[in-house]
Parts: C-alpha cells; sequence; structure tokens
C-alpha cells in the first residue's frame, strides 16, 4: 500500500519551502564544484535521513492502518502521532510548510493576500483527526478522509525531504527551537486539543532529540558537555510527567528550558559554530523572558535599519510632538499614556472607534491594529497621521513640520546620515522608539529569571493554569502572552472570541464591529480581532476592543463561560472552545494573580516613560 502511494509522485513534482532549504540553494549557486561539495552528505546528516525516513514511514503506515480499519483508528492514531512527533523536530524546521498543514488547529484557514485573491481551506492534519476520532460519535469516512490526505502529505514529505545541505549550526537551530516549541506551546495543550497528551508527546520529542545529539556526539570537544546535556534531557523527560492540569510549568520553564538555553550556549561555543544571522529569538539568548530575548529586526519592516539608542531617542522625541499634528495639539502620547502601560484609560479612543492598545510589546508582533490591516509599525503610523480624527494631517506636511525644525534637521541627519528628511524616516523613527518598548521587568520576569524569590504561590498556580487548565496560552502565548505564533513568531493570529456589544449574560448580543471583515469583506472573518498581550493587563482596563469589560474578574469570567458561546452568542466561526473551563473561584483569582504579576516596573517614574505633552 504504502510503495503504491510512493509510486504516484517524482522528486521533482514537490518542492520545498523552508528557511534551511533557501539556504541549501543560496550556498549552492557559487559555481559546479562548490555545489558538488555542499550537497555531499556528511556522516551524520546521513544517519538523522535514516531515522527521519523511519520515523516518517512508521506515521505513515499507521495512518494507513486507519484508513483501511476505523475501528481501530484510536490505536493506530496514537501510534502515528507519536512517530510525527518524533520527526517533528526536524521537519518543522526544513519543511515549515508541510509541518504546518499536518499540525493545524481545527479552524477554517483564510489567507488574504488582496481582494482579489482570498483563498478558503478547510483544515486537515493531526489535530483535526483528533477531534474527529475522539468525538462522540465517529463519523468513518471523515476520519478516513483526514488519513488519507495526511498520508498523502507525508509520502511527499518523505519523498523529498533533503537532509544534504544540513550543517551543524542547522542542527543547533532544530534542536533550540524544538525545546523552545515544548516549553511555549507543547505543554500548553496547543496541539492536543481533545486529549491534552501533552506532557507524553513532550517526552517523545525529547526522547528524539536524545537520539539526535547522540549522533551528532563527535562534535564535541568536551565530552562532559554532552554528559551534562544527556543528564538534563534525562531529567526533563523524568519530569515530565504527572496529570495535565496539575504540571508545574513554571518550574519546568526556570528549571529546564533556561537551563538548556544555557547548554546550548555552551554547545555552540564548544563546537565553534557561527550562525549568518539571528532568526526570531537572539542567538545567543539565556532566558525566554528577558528584554536580550528577541531579535527586533525580525519583527521590523525590511527597510527599518538598524535600531540605534540615537534613532530611538529621535523617535522618543517625535512620539510626544504635538507639532506634528495639524492642530498643534495632538500627539502619539495624547493616546497612549506611558503611565497607563501606553494606554489611555478610555472604553473607546477619542475619535476612533476602538480601545486603545498598550503599545508595550507591540513591535514583537506580524500585524497591527486590531484587524491586522497593517503589516508594520511603519504602515501602522501612516493611518494614524492620515485619520482625521488623529492626526489630521499627510506625510508629505508632517515632512514640513520636520524638516523646518533646525533641532529636527540635526538629529535626521545623525541618525540617518541624510540632509534629505523623508516621511519614511520620520515614521521609522517612531517605529524604533515604538520598538524599544520591551521591558520585561515584571516581578513574574524577575522571578522565572532568578533574580528574586518573590512571586506567590497563587501567582505561580496563575501561571499554571493561564497555560494549562485555562488554555489562555493557547492563544496568548508565553513569554509575549500575545498572538504571535512561537517559536517561528511568523504570524500574529486573529481569534473570534464572541465579545458582546454590553456586559450582559442574560441576554447578550455580539459587538456589530466586524473587525477583520472590513479589510477585505470576507464573511467567514466577521468579528475576528488580533490577540493583544495580556501583558501589564493590570494597568490597561478597560478590555476587548470594544472595552466592554472594566476589571480583569469580568474578563476571567468571560473565558470561564466560554466566550460568547458561553453567554448565548452563537457564531459559527467562533475559535475559542465553547466549553465551560469548570474554574474554581480560587483558580480564577489565581489567574488573576499572574496576570497583574506582569506589570513591568516604574511605568510611572522612569523618565523616559514621563508624560511630555
Amino acid at each position: 500500500m504504502i510503495n503504491n502511494h510512493l509510486s504516484r509522485y517524482t522528486k521533482g513534482a514537490y518542492f520545498i519551502i523552508s528557511l534551511f532549504g533557501v539556504l541549501s540553494i543560496s550556498s549552492c549557486s557559487r559555481n559546479k564544484g562548490e555545489k558538488a561539495v555542499v550537497n555531499a552528505e556528511l556522516p551524520y546528516t546521513v544517519q538523522m535521513k535514516e531515522q527521519f525516513n523511519t520515523d516518517i514511514l512508521l506515521a505513515i503506515n499507521y495512518l494507513d492502518s486507519i484508513s483501511k480499519n476505523t475501528e481501530r483508528a484510536k490505536d493506530f492514531y496514537l501510534q502515528s502521532r507519536k512517530y510525527f512527533k518524533k520527526i517533528e523536530p526536524v521537519l518543522s524546521s526544513i519543511d515549515v510548510e508541510n509541518y504546518g498543514f499536518l499540525n493545524q488547529p481545527n479552524i477554517l484557514k483564510i489567507e488574504e493576500e488582496d481582494f482579489t485573491d482570498i483563498k478558503i481551506k478547510n483544515p486537515s492534519g493531526y489535530q483535526v483527526l483528533e477531534e474527529e476520532i475522539y468525538a462522540d460519535k465517529m463519523d468513518a469516512a471523515i476520519v478516513k478522509k483526514h488519513a488519507d490526505l495526511m498520508l498523502n502529505r507525508l509520502i511527499l514529505v518523505k519523498s523529498n525531504t533533503n537532509f544534504s545541505h544540513l550543517k551543524p549550526y542547522h542542527f543547533l537551530w532544530i534542536f533550540r527551537k524544538a525545546f523552545i516549541r515544548v516549553a511555549l506551546t507543547g505543554i500548553t495543550g496547543f496541539d492536543s486539543p481533545m486529549l491534552e497528551n501533552s506532557l507524553e508527546e513532550s517526552r517523545i520529542v525529547y526522547n528524539s532529540l536524545k537520539q539526535s545529539l547522540a549522533i551528532y556526539k563527535s562534535e564535541f570537544k568536551d565530552p562532559k558537555l554532552f554528559e551534562q546535556w544527556n543528564n538534563e534531557i534525562e531529567a526533563t523527560i523524568a519530569d515530565l510527567s504527572g496529570d495535565f492540569n496539575t504540571f508545574d510549568r513554571y518550574d519546568f520553564i526556570k528549571n529546564h528550558t533556561h537551563k538548556q538555553l544555557g547548554l546550548w550556549n555552551q554547545t555552540v561555543s564548544n563546537w565553534n559554530v557561527s550562525f549568518p544571522f539571528e532568526l526570531a529569538i537572539k542567538n545567543n539568548a539565556t532566558s525566554l523572558f528577558s528584554d536580550q530575548t528577541f531579535n527586533l529586526a525580525y519583527f521590523s519592516d525590511r527597510n527599518s535599519g538598524k535600531i540605534t539608542p540615537e534613532k530611538i531617542d529621535l523617535g522618543e522625541k517625535l512620539f510626544y510632538d504635538a507639532n506634528l499634528s495639524s492642530n498643534k495639539k495632538m500627539s502619539c502620547a495624547t493616546c497612549h499614556h506611558p503611565d497607563k502601560a501606553f494606554t489611555d484609560g478610555l472604553k473607546i479612543g477619542a475619535g476612533v472607534t476602538r480601545n486603545t492598545p498598550t503599545l508595550f510589546y507591540a513591535g514583537l508582533q506580524k500585524a497591527f491594529f486590531y484587524d491586522k490591516r497593517a503589516g508594520s509599525l511603519e504602515g501602522q503610523i501612516v493611518s494614524v497621521v492620515k485619520n482625521e480624527n488623529e492626526f489630521h494631517t499627510d506625510l508629505e506636511t508632517l515632512k514640513k513640520v520636520v524638516s523646518q525644525d533646525s533641532v529636527y534637521t540635526k538629529q535626521f541627519e545623525e541618525v540617518f546620515n541624510t540632509k534629505d528628511i523623508g516621511n519614511a524616516h520620520i515614521r521609522n523613527a517612531i517605529a524604533s522608539y515604538v520598538r524599544n518598548l520591551n521591558p520585561f521587568s515584571s516581578k513574574f520576569d524577575r522571578n522565572i529569571n532568578d533574580l528574586e524569590n518573590s512571586l506567590s504561590q497563587s501567582e505561580i498556580n496563575g501561571f499554571n493554569l493561564f497555560n494549562g487548565k485555562a488554555k489562555c496560552a493557547t492563544c496568548h502565548f508565553a513569554p509575549l502572552f500575545n498572538g504571535t505564533v512561537p517559536p517561528d513568531y511568523k504570524e500574529s493570529e486573529i481569534e473570534l472570541i464572541g465579545v458582546p456589544d454590553k456586559n450582559d449574560t442574560i441576554n447578550a448580543k455580539i459587538s456589530p464591529d466586524l473587525g477583520r471583515y472590513y479589510v477585505y469583506n470576507t464573511p467567514e472573518r466577521k468579528h475576528f480581532f488580533k490577540t493583544s498581550t495580556v501583558r501589564n493587563a493590570s494597568k490597561t482596563a478597560p478590555y476587548m476592543h470594544n472595552g466592554v469589560y472594566t476589571t480583569l474578574e469580568e474578563v476571567v469570567d468571560f473565558y470561564n463561560r466560554g466566550g460568547g458561546s458561553g453567554i448565548g452568542i452563537e457564531q459559527e466561526y467562533q475559535t475559542l472552545p465553547p466549553d465551560h473551563l469548570n474554574l474554581t473561584d480560587q483558580e480564577l483569582q489565581d489567574i488573576i494573580a499572574f496576570m497583574r504579576s506582569l506589570e513591568d516596573q516604574n511605568l510611572d517614574n522612569s523618565p523616559d516613560l514621563a508624560i511630555k505633552n
């Protein structure tokens, strides 16, 4: 059966789109002699390929068994999923697109490029199959359909996955990405929505990492470092046990993930590896919860240039300058107050139709505004400048105002090395200031980084609930606690959760704001909004895009009821599970205590964050 499937395709019929694939193409394009060297598989890549092919074939075989015998679908699913998790570290790095297909959530996928290019795709993959197999009443035909789709996709992957370009730095990226994924999505139940089999699956991933590390044993110049890795992985596997709801995720990240980041950096040095560039997480990161964790350039517009202290200072000055608006009375800080975590405390912002979001951590996203209509901070600033209820001006006028100020012209020349100030320079400077607003200075950050020991048990319990039983972290991903999906950070999610027009749980009606729908008029995107960060939530009330909730207690009650569905708002495409979370009063209080612990320090007193207008 498998061989028959394989015979349908040729190796040239399928192209893998991935970061590592692009690297291999660019590295092979010099001359024929160099290409032959690059394509020669090294011993460890041969071993990795052999192990990958063994595991993926088993995943394929068990999917084929589901298709032939749906009565044993549960047993076969668990076995296929096991081997999929074994190949996950490699597959998710060298073939991001197919990994995404095979592990996507059971939510309608919409791709909107422009008004003439809108694709609506029904999901498939392991998460979808899990929900179908473990439904109250399984539909054998639907299960077989998804199993066949996945089977064919895995066969294509097996036939076309290339290992010849992999170098030690590729492997190190693969390795780090895998254990970061476990910490930020694996142990949250993100991709095991019904079975909550996340701890067992995370053990499988770590066993796979241990197996892969053994292949690279000869790279270690210090045998003790290799032994440290083995001991740490074994300890991690041992700790990935117990009940999903009571698992201590705080302890796991603090004492395993962060330790592994340290060992990883030692390994980079020990192997004498250098990287051609940085991904979303800096190559030398030692914590997931630090102002030194993220590579700001990764999240920036490709033409934004280097972020320097001088550019940030210039952007800060522009941020607080009311002269940039048509009436000379409004600056960016008019609506984004530093003492309120760069919000304004209003239900709906002055002159606009939605609640004012925080600017803290705003630069660590891949889309902007609640409806994601801007793809960069620079693009967002254009909308603010042109909005008649905000700056009510235009980019050329903005340029003239700045160009006529001798102090500005001197600063712009120093920062951008040009006397010709363009509106792009102005927007880039302001955006650079906003991108720098990632302090990671909260009580929670200081504790998980072992700088102090002041978290209460309630706050720790709240983090564990947030990332476990309450399912908050399946949309608000740590450490940013927004909707930018780790570990690749390529997409900022939008969700339909059924936010009501009024704080009413009896006769609730959905907010009339259609959100993302207004951008491309896609009916399936009505009432979808970007997932905001919950960092500094203690300072950013009221909440939701329409400011309908004034307290965190009201917010967690809404989610505990099952979102809009739980208060009688029925929406076909609601992305939030409609089930009640059944959180106790104490658990709700613990979650709120945790969210309050995410308040960055010195918001009111820092000289850089003082209101200047």
